[in-house]
Order: C-alpha cells, then structure tokens, then sequence
C-alpha cells in the first residue's frame, strides 16, 4: 500500500512516512472501545450502588472504573496503540460521558432498592 515507485524521491518519502489506516477495522476497534467501557460502566454502577457509595465517592469509583478500563484496552493492544487506534485519545477518552450516563442509571437503582427501601419495610 506504499505510495510512490521506492526510488527515494522526496515527495514519494513524505507520502510514505504517513500511516495507513484500514477504516473497517479502525471502526471496529472504535465499536469494541464504547461497548466495553458501556458494559463496564453499567456493571460499575451496580456494583457502586450495592456497595453504597455516595456523592464523590461514586463518582471517584467511575473514573477508577475507567482507568483500568483504558489500562485494559491498551494491554489488549500489545501497548502498541497505534497499531489499532488513529491516536492515544481514543483509547482514554473515548466513550467517556456516556458510559457516566450508564453509570448513574445503573448506580442509583440498585442503591434505592437495597438502601431506601429498608427504611420503608415495617
């Protein structure tokens, strides 16, 4: 897939030193990023909410959550993060806000139905 003819022109240099991306999988590696840091975030959030915490401590929780998420991704891909992704930012930040929604959806449910309701049952 190199551009030029590899008799070391200077613009053949230039078009060669640019990396080449597939799109297909660069989108599955896009999709595998979200669902992952998705379901972990949904499975945090149940876990923060049987586990009690409250205010900052839960959100404390979902952004350890998502540092060994993206601690994960990144032992998936051998560290070698360009390889798979166009930049470091996809792997950190990617998917980041709404797998917070996920979080407090799933935080907040679980915490009233084992912590609230005690207090309603004579």
């Amino acid at each position: 897939m190199a551009v030029g003819d590899g008799s070391g022109a200077k613009s053949g240099e230039k078009l060669n030193d640019l990396p080449i991306f597939n799109v297909e999988k660069l989108q599955s590696n896009m999709k595998v990023i979200l669902y992952s840091r998705t379901f972990l975030s949904i499975i945090g959030g149940i876990i923060a909410g049987i586990s009690g915490f409250t205010g900052l401590t839960g959100f404390i929780f979902y952004f350890l959550v998502m540092a060994v998420t993206s601690v994960g991704l990144i032992t998936k891909a051998n560290f070698s993060v360009p390889s798979y992704f166009d930049s470091w930012n996809r792997v950190i930040f990617d998917g980041f806000l709404s797998g917070l929604l996920s979080f407090v959806l799933f935080w907040t449910y679980p915490f009233i139905v084992f912590y609230s309701l005690n207090y309603m049952i004579p």
